[in-house]
Formats: C-alpha cells, sequence, structure tokens
C-alpha cells in the first residue's frame, strides 16, 4: 500500500533560532506584532509499506537518521493512505 506521509521538522524549544529572530525582528519592523518565531523544515514523501504501523517504522527510521537531527530538532509526521489506481 502506498502511503503520504507529511513530515514537520522543528527545532527544541531549548534550542537557540538565529533564522526565527531574524524574521521576528524584520515582522517587527514591518509593523506586525509578533510574539515569537520559529523556523523549521516541512517535507513530503509517498512510500510503499505493507500497513500503517510499518510506514511509520519506516518514518521513524528516516527521520531519525536523515530528516532531522535528534540531539536539536523535534520531528512529527502524517500517514494518509493514498487509494492505488485500478488498472483496465
Amino acid at each position: 500500500m502506498k502511503y503520504q506521509a507529511r513530515i514537520f521538522v522543528t527545532l527544541r524549544p531549548s534550542v537557540l533560532d538565529p533564522a526565527g529572530t531574524a524574521v521576528q525582528s524584520a515582522l517587527k519592523q514591518m509593523d506586525y506584532d509578533v510574539d515569537s518565531v520559529r523556523i523549521g523544515k516541512y517535507v513530503e514523501i509517498v512510500l510503499d509499506a505493507a500497513d500503517e504501523k510499518e510506514a511509520a517504522k519506516k518514518l521513524d527510521e528516516t527521520c531519525d537518521k536523515l530528516l532531522a537531527n535528534p540531539v536539536i530538532e523535534n520531528y512529527r509526521f502524517e500517514l494518509t493512505p493514498i487509494a492505488e489506481e485500478v488498472k483496465a
């Protein structure tokens, strides 16, 4: 079965975010009153797996080994089954 994964990677709250601070400063200079800004990453992946549990396991491994730095980043993902087209 195919699944679409939406992966969100963010810095841990205890890690300073200089890019977020720069964006927050720019927004304030543009007269947008914001309390804080944190910058992260968004990744979409389509993968094959036998079931949702296997897909989640594959994604955990992918995020831990490549997409996120577990020392300074958190991640979460959303899995959506993709209906496979029936070939005539």
